[in-house]
């Protein structure tokens, strides 16, 4: 994590430099990410395939997320950079028609003292199957949710999930509304 960059961005998300991951998070500077999020219809259902991320994560470990998240490396294009995190994370290889949705932006402080101040790209594809192989440094499972079962647990359980990722499913849910 020493040597990865993340884009630090203005109030208006126009990119202004770059800064080490981990600094960028302890100052809680703006700074580029994207959240994917695949989904399928099954028997009528809306599901999300969801990872919960490994408990060794520098924050938010052993909660559930969208499928992958990370950050653009400078000079990097989103879907591209979602493309490799797919692999990274999840070893998903399969085919995906990724497509960029718009962004949430959010602030969260953890208890670690790090800050995620992110503008936060939401990226979405459809696919009803997807092969995947565990890292296991990134997440230690992954597995399809019904939506409804998501919102149930988000009103009975909300810590159960990252910071970021009800902001990241409701953007996914109100584009496919439309």
């Amino acid at each position: 994590m020493s040597c990865e960059l993340v884009v630090v961005v203005d109030k208006f998300g126009k990119p202004i430099g770059t800064e080490e991951k981990l600094e960028a998070h302890r100052l809680g500077l703006k700074h580029l990410a994207f959240s994917v999020l695949i989904y399928r219809y099954n028997a009528g259902q809306l599901e999300f395939l969801l990872q919960k991320r490994a408990i060794n994560k520098y924050h938010s470990g052993g909660l559930w997320s969208n499928t992958c998240c990370s950050h653009p490396r400078p000079d990097e294009e989103i879907i591209s950079a979602s493309q490799r995190r797919l692999v990274e994370e999840l070893g998903i290889t399969t085919p995906l028609e990724l497509i960029d949705i718009g962004t949430v932006s959010y602030c969260a402080k953890f208890s670690n003292g790090l800050t995620e101040n992110e503008l936060d790209h939401v990226v979405i594809a459809e696919s009803n199957k997807v092969d995947f192989d565990l890292n296991v440094d990134e997440a230690e499972q992954c597995e399809w949710w019904q939506q409804s079962d998501i919102e149930q647990t988000m009103k009975a359980e909300p810590a159960t999930f990252s910071a970021w990722f009800r902001l990241v499913l409701e953007k996914t849910t109100h584009h496919l509304s439309n």
